[in-house]
């Protein structure tokens, strides 16, 4: 069994036609990005607004990221 036949503390990724885990390894996403998958991708069945709240955490460290990296204007 690997360790994607199982998962640790609940099943509230059961229900998801894709695994988060593996959208997020398809397609190269770091650790911000895959966290707000995580996060948005179990919402509902997990964590609520908690969960949702998170995911907006890890947006904005992507966005200062992103402006402490780059002169680009929104």
């Amino acid at each position: 069994m690997g360790a994607k036949d199982y998962q640790v503390s609940g099943d509230h990724y059961a229900s998801k036609a894709i695994q988060p885990i593996d959208y997020i390894l398809a397609n190269g996403l770091g650790f911000c990005e895959g966290n707000v998958v995580k996060y948005v991708s179990r919402w509902r069945d997990k964590g609520g607004l908690s969960d949702l709240l998170k995911a907006k955490h890890y947006i904005e460290f992507l966005i200062e990221e992103w402006e402490r990296d780059c002169d680009n204007d929104l």
